[in-house]
């Protein structure tokens, strides 16, 4: 590593690794290696900043400062002891931890977030007869716990809130769809800003506005006002503003259609409301449309969507699934279309074979995104017109 460069790793869903490390190397990140819902890259603090304001399907990018091994808690308390904290932390200042533990010696997460809380407190007692205060909801330095078997990592969290909190959402439906598994949905579908997009189970519309910035090339973050790292002791924000300034000046204008369907008109008042916001009504429309009785009204199209399913919303899954794939079959020639669900059983009711089937989680529901190409004639014929 080159002198000021960070050890960064940026937290994702299951199944958006690859994903997020496409858009990491994008942005200039050295050394990407991709883990089990993360990824481990290499920068300054400039591009510390450029991450958090960038990244669609990161949720958290944190920086390691401390590991070691302790095998039993009064190790574990020593080692957290000893650490320079006020290289990060103000005795003034209010602090919070974030706790992971995958570990047979040390099985309950809040006690080893005590112990940690403890020894923090502990070292600024001894050293400035003042303490720093713990707060859960809004704190000035927020650390990350994680402990694996033995292995002991402490780092800042330089997000603060998560990063699929972006802003804008003001209202939401009774089962809202997490901006960034929306996001990297639309990167695993192919969807560039190039063409015509349509949700045509639209909710409060987040699938709808994260393909609206995709198409302006927004930054992720840019109705954001406050960053984990703007409290820390070598904030730069001059730079911070260069680096937004910058990102900002590569907003384009979108030429396709951005198109949302729902029957239900509470879900479409939510979806006006966040599109506000998001200040994209000039680029997306909502309609109070069943999808079962549409056509396809703009060429090409890209359809992405979150049908209801399983705990989510109570349907007749067999008969909705089955509605599904006649509309795609009777109304959406030389279509792609992706959905994504967590009733596997139903979707066989779809009656076509999904040519892409990825393995995603929605919360804790394990999902499928599934793709569903629909040609103008058999599939054999439009491969020998080809």
């Amino acid at each position: 590593m080159q002198e000021g460069d960070l050890e960064i790793q940026v937290k994702t869903f299951f199944g958006l690794e690859n994903i997020l490390a496409e858009e990491i190397k994008k942005l200039g990140g050295k050394n990407v290696e991709i883990k089990n819902r993360a990824v481990n890259c290499v920068g300054d603090l400039g591009f510390l900043y450029k991450l958090n304001y960038s990244l669609r399907t990161a949720l958290k990018i944190l920086v390691p400062v401390l590991t070691f091994k302790a095998f039993n808690e009064n190790k574990f308390y020593d080692k957290l002891f000893k650490f320079p904290w006020d290289d990060y932390l103000d005795p003034d200042q209010t602090f919070a931890i974030d706790a992971t533990v995958y570990s047979e010696r040390y099985t309950h997460s809040q006690f080893m977030t005590f112990k940690m809380k403890d020894a923090i407190v502990d070292y600024f007692v001894m050293k400035y007869r003042k303490r720093p205060s713990v707060d859960t909801k809004t704190p000035d330095i927020k650390f990350h716990l994680h402990i694996d078997r033995e292995l002991v990592t402490v780092s800042l969290d330089s997000s603060g809130d998560p990063l699929f909190k972006r802003g804008y959402r003001r209202e939401q439906t009774k089962a809202p769809i997490n901006e960034v598994l929306a996001a990297g949905m639309l990167q695993l579908a192919g969807w560039d800003g190039k063409g015509n997009f349509l949700d045509p189970m639209c909710g409060s519309g987040t699938l709808l506005i994260e393909a609206g910035m995709v198409a302006m090339d927004l930054p992720a973050q840019i109705f954001r006002r406050d960053f984990g790292f703007m409290k820390w002791k070598n904030y730069d924000a001059a730079l911070f503003t260069k680096i937004k300034d910058f990102r900002v000046s590569r907003v384009k204008a979108f030429e396709g259609k951005i198109l949302g369907y729902d029957i239900d008109e509470i879900a479409l008042e939510s979806a006006g409301v966040n599109i506000k916001a998001a200040e994209m009504e000039d680029i997306i429309v909502v309609k109070k449309k069943n999808f079962f009785d549409s056509k396809k009204e703009i060429f090409p199209l890209l359809i992405v969507f979150n049908p209801p399913y399983d705990e989510r919303l109570t349907i007749s899954d067999d008969a909705f699934y089955k509605k599904i794939g006649d509309t795609f079959k009777n109304h959406y020639p030389n279509t792609l279309a992706w959905l994504i669900s967590a009733d596997l059983e139903a979707v066989k009711k779809i009656g076509l074979r999904p040519s892409r089937k990825i393995k995603l989680f929605n919360g804790k529901l394990e999902c499928r995104f599934l793709q569903y190409e629909m040609y103008d004639g058999s599939k054999k014929t439009h491969k020998q017109k080809a």
